[in-house]
């Protein structure tokens, strides 16, 4: 699909320049024509005013020279040949057949192409004059710009086409980029439904057995309501990034005092990090507000208290919420954790990405992280990770009011 993608762009892109390079080298080309014909045609009529005053085609001056003879035609239809440069004119023959081909055509001026010939016609009460102009000289101009602008053409469009290949390719990249993380995303959320339907099946299967003692059979009905509601979590999550990405998220903003809103998430985890053998130390800049969701901060606060519980290897767990410059706070989450390496830190928010493979069953499924990015980025602020010391450290950079 992404190679369809390219070779789309590239026909688009050539075929929008082939059109320009043609009216450009067009318009080009009848300019030229235009002006030739109108510079042969005025050289004409100045010979057609001024019959006995000539000068030959390689006579000084900046007017126009070309190689031209006049024939009068009487009343009487008698054809006269009055005065030429470089033509021999005593071929009574060959100015009959002219002027007869002249007579033929109703117009005032016009091509004879057997001859390579531009006449005039310049009527007169007793007679008709008939001025030639030579055209080869003009034919050959614009064949050889018509040459020179086809090669031209074709170096413009050998040029643009190796650009437009190389455009394809930086403008599809993030589609493919895209494309690549959509098939990672379906493939990663299949294997985190595979495991709990799995079990989900083969406790119904037991259950479905004649044999079996109720002990078992309610083990059983236990197993499959914890999978059922770790695949429900699991879904419920996918919806939540599905949204955000389709920019649907449910978001209500309004007023929020986010050092509140913080103190009171740190509540309901204080138990839990005692009960985990960790302290909990905060330090919270008292009236910091910001226009934001208080749902969805309070989702990000709960992400990031609850992945710090499930990955500190003990000590201390510090939650800091201070102003760092004029209207920006910083919320940051800090526990100690095994060594990170640059890369983890890079693919940490990415969607379903764990550290450690043997983690996978922890009840996480390495989406929260990715789902607090979304919800710092709705509230146009910014999250990091960075490790030092051995502590890892979330900084959400948030906009307040103040």
């Amino acid at each position: 699909m992404l190679k369809k993608l390219r070779v789309r762009f590239v026909c688009v892109i050539m075929a929008i320049v082939t059109v320009m390079l043609c009216s450009i080298f067009g318009l080009l080309y009848h300019a030229t024509q235009k002006g030739l014909q109108q510079e042969s045609i005025s050289m004409m009529e100045s010979v057609a005013a001024n019959p006995f005053q000539l000068s030959r085609p390689n006579a000084g001056g900046s007017e126009v020279k070309l190689p031209y003879f006049m024939v009068k035609i009487g009343t009487d239809g008698k054809v006269t040949a009055i005065v030429g440069g470089y033509y021999d004119l005593s071929d009574e023959v060959f100015l009959r057949a002219l002027t007869e081909a002249v007579v033929q055509k109703n117009a005032r001026t016009g091509i004879i192409a057997e001859y390579n010939l531009r006449f005039l016609k310049v009527k007169s009460p007793l007679s008709e004059t008939l001025v030639f102009a030579d055209i080869t000289s003009e034919k050959a101009a614009l064949s050889s710009l018509a040459k020179t602008c086809a090669e031209l053409g074709g170096l413009c469009l050998a040029l643009f086409l190796g650009i437009s290949v190389l455009l394809a390719r930086w403008m599809v990249r993030p589609v493919e980029k895209a494309w690549d993380q959509q098939r990672q995303f379906v493939a990663d959320a299949s294997h985190e439904l595979k495991t709990p339907l799995t079990v989900i099946m083969t406790n119904a299967e037991i259950l479905q057995m004649p044999e079996g003692d109720a002990a078992d059979k309610s083990r059983s009905v236990s197993s499959i309501l914890t999978m059922s509601h770790q695949m429900r979590d699991l879904v419920e999550h996918l919806l939540e990034l599905a949204r955000s990405d389709n920019g649907q998220s449910k978001m209500v903003f309004e007023k929020v005092d986010l050092s509140a809103l913080t103190e009171d998430a740190l509540l309901p985890f204080e138990a839990v990090f005692f009960e985990a053998g960790l302290t909990l130390e905060s330090q919270i800049t008292p009236g910091i507000t910001l226009t934001g969701s208080r749902q969805y901060l309070g989702q990000l606060l709960d992400i990031l208290l609850d992945n710090a519980r499930k990955y500190a290897v003990g000590g201390t767990v510090r939650v800091t919420l201070e102003k760092t410059r004029h209207r920006r706070c910083c919320l940051s989450v800090s526990n100690e954790a095994a060594e990170m390496s640059r890369q983890d830190l890079q693919n940490i928010f990415k969607r379903f990405y764990r550290m450690d493979a043997a983690r996978s069953r922890d009840g996480s499924f390495g989406l929260g992280l990715s789902i607090a990015e979304n919800i710092v980025a709705a509230h146009n602020g910014k999250i990091r990770a960075d490790y030092a010391d051995g502590r890892v450290t979330f900084a959400a950079e948030l906009p307040t009011d103040e």
